[in-house]
């Protein structure tokens, strides 16, 4: 079980955060959001892959970000295509594709998605294209079709864990837990005891 913690920004935070290297640390480059990134943001270990997060933004605007920041994964939060998201995959970074998730969710939808990135991402549907700060009905994950590995989003904090531990019982490629504002003294300010906590336990499933 891999983890991946959203929306950083501050250089203290993000230093105190590289200590419990998390699998994944996302920044977000999506201007309306509280936690946009609109400086440079540091180095990190290799151990931590370095994820942006944008919102149908332009290719020549990924690109760039990629280059300036170092990326090695883009996580495409909007109604980016399939051709869009190949794109994005031949620019030699992981490419995460979120869908947004309420009361149902037709899976057929990411058929066209299977060989354009390499992750899903469910998050909860809200009126942001994510960090709404709750969760969607995860039993509807039971009818996930397909074989690629996905992202868990949306809501989840250190009370979520024995849901996540009854929903790694079932058969799915759950890759990785992605978490943000259940953490958040602040937009893009994280609770870095709570997060060892969490991934401590997280750890443990």
């Amino acid at each position: 079980m891999k983890l991946k913690v959203c929306g950083m920004r501050l250089p203290e935070n993000i230093k105190a955060l590289t200590a419990l290297n998390p699998d994944y640390m996302g920044f977000i480059f999506w201007a309306p959001s509280s936690r946009f990134v609109d400086s440079s943001t540091p180095p990190l270990s290799k151990e931590i892959k370095k994820t942006g997060v944008f919102v149908d933004a332009s290719l020549d605007y990924i690109e760039t970000i990629i280059k300036d920041h170092n990326l090695q994964a883009v996580q495409l939060h909007g109604k980016e295509n399939p051709e869009y998201c190949s794109y994005i995959k031949n620019l030699d970074v992981e490419v995460i594709k979120a869908f947004s998730v309420k009361d149902h969710f037709d899976f057929s939808s990411l058929d066209p998605y299977e060989s354009a990135c390499d992750f899903y991402l469910f998050d909860t549907k809200g009126e942001l294209p994510g960090g709404n700060g709750y969760g969607f009905d995860w039993s509807i994950l039971k009818h996930y079709p397909s074989k690629k590995p996905f992202f868990l989003s949306g809501g989840i904090g250190l009370e979520e864990v024995k849901q996540i531990l009854e929903l790694k019982k079932i058969d799915l490629p759950l890759y990785a837990i992605d978490v943000n504002s259940k953490f958040e003294i602040a937009p893009g300010v994280k609770k870095i005891d709570e997060l060892e906590q969490f991934k401590n336990e997280l750890y443990e499933l």
